[in-house]
């Protein structure tokens, strides 16, 4: 795979004329994207690169992919037993914070997920070849990267000679072995789906060359699904489960881009009852939007720009309760629906859909009613339900099997494909009659519907194991867990110090990697602590707002629940615990606040919407987490301290360290 649009030895650079390398980059370039802005830049690193490299040998790339990133570097340099990154600001004065992180951000995806830059010296350097000389700092950031250096079109050759002094050893880098090694990113769900968005494939930006990973298995067998309804002129609904952040949303967007031919009449459409999630894909879409609009020296207003991206990424109860205004078939033929367990039962939309339209006469589950709409096709159409199981987390939300009940009177000539992960754990059915049913009717197991491998926690897939053993109080089995798997890959501390908390975090953050805090919005006595889970968040600011904006995760002072972060994800998050759920006499103890006390939880399924809110709550950090507990105070009642004592010594015994 020719990762870069151009590459040679430095010193055949040297000797090829201009228009040659000018002229292999433009040709691997998307010709309708191509700007003057871009071609002079490009002629200019060209000569700049020239003069500055004439005493060094080594490898030159231009324009190599960050699959993660969706995005390219301008060049890259193996020099000796150094990688330089290297990013030009071709006409800048001045070197920008934005740049700067963007250029570290760089090495940062190299150093984490590329296989032959793992412990090789990785050197940032951002060039405003126009800008002032600077006095730069040689040190580590984490691991081998470097911190970003500065330099302009004048001082870049004594900038990389320093470097090399600096960080010299006897090793040489291999480039036929560094360029031919595996990348494996892993981007978080808003740099995907902002990267499928422009036209990138999955394949693109996950996986990248490391063979049939879960991704590409998930989208091939439910577009072969898709392909077959179309050609048989079938009705079909697919289950898609996985493991917390093993990519279910991003499986949804990658088919959603693919099926969105509208010359076809493949209109596809994802479609989500999770509003932080939408409202966060959406400005996180509309704003690259706007931002490459205007890189091209096009203009596209903010207003437009989410106008556009709302075909794409749609709030599920609108979809319904515009199905529920207009008896035609919708018109898209491929639908897909993320966290579906998250959809409502018979009781919680008849009864919400009786006080919003009286004479509505809705009377059903809304998933039945939602098939019932794509029953509505005269040829064929294509559900996706994409499953988290245990992650349902409020009052109302009905499970996978509502989802499957329908089948067993209504839709016979429906086919259903389904994750054999559902028959088999008790977290994504728990009705012994609703398996009876996917027995009795038109469905297949599919093994490549199962996505098994967290990409959210990519530096231990043993997390959501780690999780479920805690949960569930099989103490035994968290603590082989932890030190097998979780200790020496993903860093778990706890404290009950919230400015430890803070921090760590600040510590461990580099570049643009976010951080933030996280609660049970049942945690109604972290009030104290300055934590008000009861004061809403504005998502898309918490979750894509700069780190000096007091709204933003980074700057950790507003609390975000399990509401808020459900199928969203931070790299570095605090898991700020209350007395809500609490371990004392060897278990867990499930209580609510009400009125000015605690109450015991009765009933079994309130119960379990706490335990999948924590469990939500523990795996939305892809690097590492801080469990905050707070101390307890016996002069108030509801602070007693045997409440935070218990869960912490719990988490002390499991092996997690304290700072």
């Amino acid at each position: 795979m020719n990762r870069a649009y151009y590459s040679a030895f430095i010193n055949n650079f040297l000797v090829e004329d201009n228009d040659s390398i000018y002229g292999k980059i433009v040709t691997n370039y998307e010709q309708n994207e191509l700007q003057k802005q871009q071609t002079n830049a490009w002629i200019s690193q060209i000569e700049i690169l020239k003069k500055e490299l004439s005493d060094f040998t080594g490898k030159i790339y231009f324009e190599f992919t960050i699959p993660r990133m969706g995005k390219r570097v301008d060049n890259v340099l193996i020099i000796d037993n150094c990688i330089f990154v290297i990013e030009f600001k071709i006409g800048s004065i001045k070197y920008d914070k934005h740049a700067k992180d963007q250029t570290f951000d760089y090495g940062l995806d190299l150093n984490n997920f590329h296989e032959g830059s793992h412990n090789k010296m990785i050197i940032p350097i951002l060039v405003a070849d126009k800008g002032k000389k600077v006095e730069n700092i040689y040190k580590n950031s984490v691991g081998n990267l470097c911190e970003t250096i500065f330099a302009n079109e004048n001082n870049l050759s004594e900038v990389i000679a320093n470097s090399l002094i600096y960080f010299k050893s006897c090793d040489t880098i291999d480039c036929q072995e560094w360029e031919n090694s595996i990348y494996k990113p892993t981007p978080t769900i808003i740099e995907a789906a902002t990267a499928l968005y422009n036209n990138h494939r999955v394949e693109d930006i996950t996986k990248y060359e490391a063979g049939e990973d879960d991704l590409s298995k998930t989208s091939r067998c439910i577009n072969d699904i898709i392909d077959s309804s179309k050609r048989d002129k079938k009705k079909s609904i697919c289950f898609i489960t996985g493991v917390p952040g093993a990519g279910k949303t991003l499986a949804g967007l990658n088919i959603a881009n693919l099926r969105s031919d509208y010359e076809k009449e493949e209109h596809a459409v994802f479609l989500s009852g999770n509003g932080p999630l939408v409202d966060v894909l959406r400005e996180a879409l509309a704003r690259d939007k706007v931002k490459s609009a205007k890189e091209k020296n096009d203009i596209i207003t903010k207003k437009n720009a989410l106008s556009e991206v709302k075909s794409f990424i749609q709030n599920i109860h609108h979809f319904r309760d515009a199905s529920l205004n207009n008896q035609k078939a919708p018109i898209e033929k491929v639908t897909i629906f993320d966290e579906a367990q998250r959809a409502w039962t018979k009781e919680k939309a008849t009864t919400f859909m009786k006080k919003k339209s009286p004479l509505s006469g809705f009377n059903t589950s809304e998933p039945e009613f939602l098939i019932e709409v794509m029953n509505r096709h005269q040829d064929w159409c294509t559900i996706i339900c994409l499953i988290g199981g245990g992650q349902e987390i409020n009052t109302g939300e009905a499970g996978l099997e509502e989802w499957i009940r329908p089948f067993e009177n209504k839709f016979k000539d429906w086919n259903v494909f389904y994750s054999p992960k559902i028959v088999q754990d008790k977290n994504y059915i728990k009705d012994n009659n609703t398996l009876a049913i996917l027995e009795n009717i038109n469905s297949e197991g599919k093994e490549e519907l199962h996505l098994s491998v967290s990409l959210r926690s990519f530096r231990s897939e043993q997390l959501s194991n780690f999780i479920q053993e805690i949960i569930y109080n099989n103490i035994e089995n968290a603590i082989g867990i932890h030190e097998a798997y979780i200790k020496e890959n993903y860093p778990i501390k706890i404290t009950r110090d919230l400015n430890q908390a803070r921090k760590w975090l600040r510590k461990s953050a580099k570049g643009s990697e976010r951080i933030g805090i996280i609660a049970s919005s049942g945690g109604i006595r972290l009030r104290p602590f300055g934590l008000n889970v009861k004061a809403k968040i504005k998502a898309p600011i918490w979750f894509l707002n700069h780190k000096d904006d007091i709204r933003s995760s980074c700057f950790l002072e507003e609390v975000a629940t399990e509401f808020d972060i459900q199928g969203l994800e931070l790299d570095w998050a605090c898991v700020a615990w209350d007395g809500d759920l609490f371990y004392d006499n060897n278990e867990w103890n499930y209580r609510k606040f009400t009125g000015t006390s605690w109450k015991n939880i009765i009933k079994p399924e309130v119960e379990n919407y706490l335990i999948n809110s924590y469990r939500v709550l523990l795996t939305r950090a892809r690097q590492g987490m801080v469990i905050y507990v707070p101390y307890g105070n016996d002069q108030d009642i509801t602070r007693k301290e045997y409440i935070y004592d218990g869960t912490f010594e719990f988490f002390k015994a499991l092996g997690i360290e304290e700072i």
